[in-house]
């Protein structure tokens, strides 16, 4: 007998395909029926819980390409802004920083560098120093699966620190040898922060010669790139380069033409995909379906100013001449920290701090507070980054709808939230990017099909992961699912009321276990690490 009975669903399988109406059976954490009306399959009724499914819609579970839960997922176990939106498994180890591979002099570092993106908490057991160790932690409990990127930024650390330079012989050996431990020990790639320090500081060549490490592995490389603004399609093409070189599949995280400069130039990058791929390169890429962008307040520092790491950034900020050095990069020549542009203080709105005592600026403007405080933009820019320790999340209001509707029609197009789960009032998108594509841009504007946005969220970054049978309802796969109603699916999260949740998700299903039931989180922690599988994979 059955675990669970959907009855009368509307099945959107994960391939592009038509939908069609089914009854569908789990057990033991598997689909194991597919039932049409024209199957004869006897025990179509015998389960031990049935779900009337009809006017529903019933998907593979989605899967979230570019998330940062690295700790929430951990801190907050049940996850409610991944289940609500269906979300049944994240990719971590996002933009080249994250907490494993580490140690004892890195991650107290990582930990300050990135509060922005995953908080701090003080309690937290931080009882892993590896990728593999990082993935056991996974296993003792979570809401969703999990993969997990070998984030190149703190592998960098490891082998040189902070410093600005190209590394020697033996760091980059030292390099190669830590991407591998994280590939064999189960990442299904490797990620890079290339306008981010250390990260930034990487050549071409030193980033092919990790991306093959990676590709002998039958990894991806996904990076947040160095421009997504003056330098965008020069990053683009950069990042293309290292594919062809290395042979190392390129999945383009984040992929946006960004600020006023690249206005209906989604065109222009995309040609540069669509080249690539006919030449024979392996290239995907994801997008968020929200026109601001979200990161740190200290990520638009210029890159010398965080060579050296935390420490030194803020004894910088103390310094008159540093001070002065900053000013002239983000008020005159356009730091690289924001993407070559000049910064424009009315698009970058707070939305967390670290400190509580800074509570009152969440929600303002940079140019805001600036007025309210009669100086400049730059001032409360310095007196913030100091104040918070470097821990400040924003907004960035520099997006094109035109160029997000273009690339998020593209063939390679899969779906990731880039959400920040932290700070008073974090981007919307952690809680809403999901619900957002199948009610807002397909079944309000149809810039994409049902079928074709299903597709985006679950069988092609199945493939792109590849991940052992999941990603598609069908007989044998993983009971990963979720059924939504396609007439009220939709996000209920606001930039005013960022942590609320979707409206229309009914049931959703993570290893065959309910983690959301009548559109409520259950608790339930059935999910796990998802290791890259090795066989049929060379090694070094």
């Amino acid at each position: 007998m059955a675990d669970l009975l959907l009855r009368g669903a509307t099945v959107v399988d994960g391939t592009g395909a038509d939908r069609f109406r089914a009854d569908v059976t789990v057990a033991d954490g598997v689909i194991t029926g597919v039932i049409t009306a024209a199957d004869t399959a006897p025990g179509r009724s015998a389960a031990a819980r049935t779900i009337d499914a009809d006017g529903l819609v019933l998907a593979p579970g989605f899967i979230d390409m570019h998330a940062h839960s690295d700790l929430r997922t951990l801190v907050e176990r049940d996850h409610p802004s991944r289940v609500t939106q269906g979300v049944t498994c994240e990719v971590l180890g996002q933009d080249g920083l994250s907490y494993a591979p580490a140690d004892d002099t890195t991650r107290p570092a990582l930990r300050r560098q990135i509060a922005g993106w995953n908080g701090d908490p003080d309690d937290f057991d931080w009882n892993w120093r590896t990728v593999g160790e990082y993935l056991d932690r996974l296993d003792q409990g979570i809401a969703v699966n999990a993969c997990y990127l070998v984030p190149h930024g703190s592998v960098r650390m490891l082998a040189m620190g902070w410093e600005n330079r190209e590394p020697s012989r033996a760091e980059l050996n030292r390099m190669r040898e830590l991407v591998a431990q994280g590939m064999r020990e189960g990442a299904v790639g490797m990620s890079s922060g290339l306008s981010y320090t250390p990260g930034m500081y990487a050549s071409t060549d030193e980033l092919i010669e990790l991306c093959e490490v990676v590709a002998a592995y039958g990894g991806y490389h996904s990076p947040h790139q160095r421009s997504y603004g003056a330098g965008a399609l020069g990053g683009y093409a950069e990042m293309i380069e290292i594919s062809r070189r290395s042979g190392c599949p390129l999945h383009l995280a984040h992929a946006t033409m960004n600020f006023s400069v690249n206005a209906g130039r989604a065109a222009k990058f995309l040609e540069l995909v669509d080249a690539a791929l006919a030449e024979g390169c392996d290239i995907s890429l994801d997008t968020y379906p929200y026109l601001p962008g979200s990161t740190t307040l200290a990520a638009l520092l210029p890159s010398w100013s965080a060579e050296g790491g935390p420490d030194a950034t803020l004894a910088r900020l103390a310094d008159p001449a540093s001070r002065e050095r900053i000013r002239r990069d983000v008020e005159d020549r356009g730091s690289d920290g924001n993407h070559g542009m000049v910064i424009d203080w009315r698009t970058i709105q707070i939305s967390g701090v670290r400190d509580p005592a800074l509570a009152g600026v969440v929600g303002q403007n940079v140019a805001q507070i600036a007025a309210a405080r009669a100086v400049t933009g730059t001032e409360v820019f310095f007196d913030l980054l100091r104040e918070d320790r470097l821990g400040t999340s924003i907004l960035h209001h520099v997006g094109n709808e035109e160029n997000v509707r273009a690339i998020m029609r593209h063939r390679t197009h899969t779906v990731g939230s880039d959400g920040l789960l932290v700070g008073a009032r974090p981007h919307p998108r952690a809680w809403g990017t999901f619900p957002r594509y199948l009610g807002h841009y397909s079944r309000d504007l149809k810039v994409l099909t049902l079928e074709e946005t299903v597709a985006r969220m679950t069988g092609r970054p199945a493939r792109r992961l590849r991940l052992d049978r999941r990603g598609l309802v069908r007989v044998g796969h993983h009971a990963d699912l979720v059924l939504f109603d396609p007439r009220t699916v939709r996000d209920a999260a606001t930039f005013e009321e960022p942590r609320r949740a979707a409206e229309g998700i009914v049931e959703v299903l993570v290893n065959g276990v309910s983690v959301v039931t009548d559109g409520r989180p259950t608790g339930a922690l059935p999910g796990r690490a998802l290791r890259r599988d090795e066989q049929g994979v060379s090694a070094l």
